[in-house]
C-alpha cells in the first residue's frame, strides 16, 4: 500500500505565518491598552515601527514581514469571507 501524496504550498504557509504574527502583534497591543487595529493600520501604512509595541517584542517581529505580503492577506481574507 502506497501512502497517500501529501502536497504543501508555499503561499499556505507564509500565510499561516502572517496570520500567527498578526494574532501575536494584535494580542501585545490589547494587552497594553491600544486599540490594535488603529496601531496596526498605522504601521501598515507608514512604516513607522512605533506604532507597535514593544511588548512580548511585538514591534520586532512585525518588522520582520513584508508589508506588501501582510496587505496581501488581509485583502484575500476579507474577501474570501464575502
Amino acid at each position: 500500500m502506497h501512502e497517500p501524496t501529501i502536497s504543501f504550498s508555499i503561499y499556505e504557509n507564509k500565510e499561516q505565518k502572517l496570520r500567527k504574527v498578526l494574532a501575536m502583534v494584535y494580542d501585545a497591543l490589547k494587552q497594553k491598552g491600544y486599540n490594535p487595529v488603529n496601531q496596526i493600520i498605522g504601521y501598515i501604512l507608514s512604516e513607522d515601527p512605533t506604532y507597535i509595541t514593544t511588548h512580548n517584542n511585538a514591534r520586532s517581529i512585525i518588522q520582520k514581514i513584508d508589508r506588501d505580503e501582510l496587505l496581501q492577506v488581509l485583502v484575500k481574507s476579507y474577501l474570501d469571507e464575502q
